[in-house]
C-alpha cells in the first residue's frame, strides 16, 4: 500500500468491487465507466442496462438471476435510487401501502379509531417487507382497496388539490416577495437620486446667492415610489386571498360531484369479511342543489282558470292573419294573459269584509266605549230638555 493511501484513509475503492459488477454478464463499471444499472420492483434484482434491452426487449420474460422465477417487463425497470436495496423496496412498498391507507384523522369518531387504523396500515406494511403471510396479506390488502375505492380515489384527489393549492401559494409568496424587494430596490434608488439632486439644487442655490431659496425648499423622507409600491402590495395580496376563497369553493365542489359520481364497488361476502374499519364518522352526503328560482318559490301560476293556446272568435281569426298587427312583433298570447287576466282578477276579492276588518283593526276598544258613553250621556241631556 503505497503512502498516500495510508494518509487518506480508507484509500481508493478497490476495482472491480461487487456493486459495480453486473450478475448476468459480469461487466465490470470498471471497464465500462458509463454503463447503467437498473431494477424492477418485481424482484429488486439488479442487472445492467445492456442485459435489460437483450432480454426484455421481445417481451417479459423470467428473472435471469438464479433462483428467482418471476416475470419481468422492460416497462418497469428504472434506476436505483438508494444505493442499498433494501431500502428501496421498503420504500415502495410504504408508498403502495401509503397510497390505499389514506384516511385522515376527521374522518373518524375518535382518535383510538385513528391510531387502531394506523396501527393496521404499519402491521399491514410490516408482514410485506419481512415475508409474514404474504399471500393473506395481499388479499386482505385487495379487499380494502376493492371495498373503499371510491373513498381512496376522493383521499388522492383531496391531497392532490391541497397539495397544488400549497405549492401555488408558496409559488405566488415568492413572487411577492420578489416584487417587493424589485420595488424597494426602485424606491431606495429613486430617494437616494432625489437626495442627490437636491443636495446640488441647495449647492446650486448657494453658490448663486439664493441661500433663503436653498433653505425653504423641503427633501421629503418618503417617496411616492415607495408608497405606490406599497398599496400595490397590498392590493395583491387582496386578489390572492380572493383567488385562495374561489380555489377553496371549487374544491368543494369537486369533492361533491365525485362523491355523486363515485359509487362503492360491490364486493363478495367473503373479502369483505377480510377487512373492516371501526370507529369511521358516518358520511353525510350532502343535498343536492336545487335550480335558482328568481321568485323566491312564489307560484304565478292562475287558479281560476287555464290558459289556453287557442281561442276561437272571427276577431281573433282576422288578429292571427294581419300582418299590420304581426309585423311589430305582437303576440296574441299576451293578450289572452291580460284578457283572462283582468277577467277574474275580482273574484277572490271581498272589498266590505276587507274594509271592515281594516275599520274594526283601527279602532281602539277603550276609545270606542268611552265615545258610546258621551254620545249617550249627550243623547240623554238632549232629551230631558225638550222635555
Amino acid at each position: 500500500m503505497s503512502r498516500n493511501t495510508q494518509l487518506n484513509g480508507a484509500g481508493a475503492q478497490r476495482p472491480g468491487r461487487d456493486d459495480d459488477i453486473c450478475p448476468v454478464c459480469k461487466s465490470s463499471r470498471y471497464l465500462n465507466p458509463n454503463m447503467r444499472f437498473l431494477v424492477n420492483p418485481e424482484c429488486y434484482h439488479k442487472m445492467c442496462e445492456s442485459c435489460v434491452d437483450r432480454i426484455f426487449s421481445q417481451g417479459p420474460a423470467p428473472c435471469p438471476i438464479a433462483g428467482c422465477a418471476r416475470t419481468l417487463r422492460v416497462q418497469r425497470f428504472r434506476q436505483q435510487t438508494f444505493e442499498d436495496l433494501k431500502i428501496e423496496r421498503e420504500v415502495d412498498v410504504r408508498r403502495r401501502v401509503a397510497k390505499a391507507f389514506n384516511k385522515q384523522e376527521s374522518d373518524f369518531e375518535t382518535v383510538r379509531a385513528f391510531n387502531n387504523y394506523l396501527e393496521d396500515m404499519e402491521v399491514t406494511t410490516f408482514n410485506l417487507l419481512e415475508g409474514i403471510d404474504v399471500a393473506a396479506t395481499e388479499k386482505k390488502l385487495a379487499a380494502y382497496i376493492a371495498m373503499n375505492a371510491a373513498s381512496i380515489s376522493q383521499n388522492n384527489a383531496k391531497a392532490t388539490q391541497e397539495r397544488n393549492a400549497q405549492n401555488a401559494q408558496t409559488a405566488a409568496h415568492k413572487e411577492q416577495a420578489l416584487l417587493n424587494r424589485a420595488a424597494a430596490t426602485r424606491a431606495d434608488v429613486s430617494s437616494l437620486a432625489e437626495h442627490e439632486e437636491a443636495q446640488k439644487e441647495a449647492i446650486d442655490a448657494i453658490a448663486n446667492g439664493g441661500k433663503d431659496q436653498a433653505g425653504q425648499k423641503v427633501v421629503l423622507k418618503k417617496s411616492t415610489a415607495r408608497r405606490t409600491a406599497a398599496e400595490k402590495a397590498r392590493d395583491k395580496q387582496r386578489q390572492q386571498q380572493q383567488q385562495e376563497q374561489q380555489q377553496q369553493q371549487q374544491q368543494q365542489q369537486q369533492q361533491q360531484q365525485q362523491q355523486q359520481q363515485h359509487q362503492e364497488q360491490p364486493v363478495d361476502d367473503d373479502d369483505s369479511d377480510l377487512y373492516k374499519i371501526e370507529g369511521l364518522k358516518a358520511v353525510v352526503q350532502p343535498a343536492p342543489e336545487k335550480p335558482y328560482d328568481p321568485f323566491g318559490g312564489i307560484s304565478y301560476t292562475p287558479s281560476y282558470y287555464t290558459l289556453q293556446s287557442h281561442y276561437e272568435h272571427p276577431w281573433l281569426d282576422r288578429a292571427r292573419t294581419d300582418p299590420g298587427m304581426l309585423a311589430g312583433g305582437y303576440d296574441l298570447r299576451e293578450y289572452y294573459q291580460r284578457t283572462m287576466l283582468e277577467a277574474f282578477a275580482g273574484l277572490g276579492c271581498f272589498i266590505d269584509e276587507e274594509m271592515g276588518e281594516k275599520e274594526h283593526a283601527g279602532e281602539d276598544p277603550m276609545v270606542a266605549t268611552e265615545g258610546a258613553a258621551m254620545a249617550a250621556g249627550g243623547s240623554a241631556m238632549a232629551a230631558s230638555e225638550l222635555r
